[in-house]
């Protein structure tokens, strides 16, 4: 129970934080937020962020072995990086239609992949 919740609440806030972080890219291209100001940009990123750390602190404690999870913090942070990339990839392709995902690319994540057989490893 508490690794689906884990890598839940991880997918939800990695979703938030990819629209915090690269969401003002896709609204720069629009007429109605061309204009907006950097720093009401960065505003509304850190609203937005607030929610995905509402999501990430939990996450993490739920997570933590020394909170009672099933997961050491190597293993988080090695869950925590694939999900980010995945949420980014999903949200790139979905987003930003021009940004294609190359064979180098798809060869980062598969290193990805061996980092996280390797963190997990015994």
């Amino acid at each position: 129970m508490r690794v689906a919740l884990t890598v839940a609440l991880l997918v939800c806030s990695n979703t938030l934080m990819a629209l915090a972080w690269y969401g003002h890219l896709r609204l720069a291209q629009s007429a109605r937020f061309a204009h907006m100001s950097l720093p009401l940009v960065i505003l509304l990123s850190w609203g937005i962020a607030f929610f995905e750390y509402c999501l990430a602190v939990p996450a993490n404690r739920i997570g933590y072995a020394g909170t009672g999870g099933p997961f050491n913090l190597w293993q988080l942070k090695i869950i925590q990086e694939v999900l980010s990339l995945s949420v980014f990839t999903v949200f790139t392709m979905l987003v930003f239609k021009g940004e294609g995902l190359r064979m180098n690319h798809a060869i980062g994540f598969g290193f990805m992949v061996l980092a996280v057989y390797f963190i997990f490893k015994e």
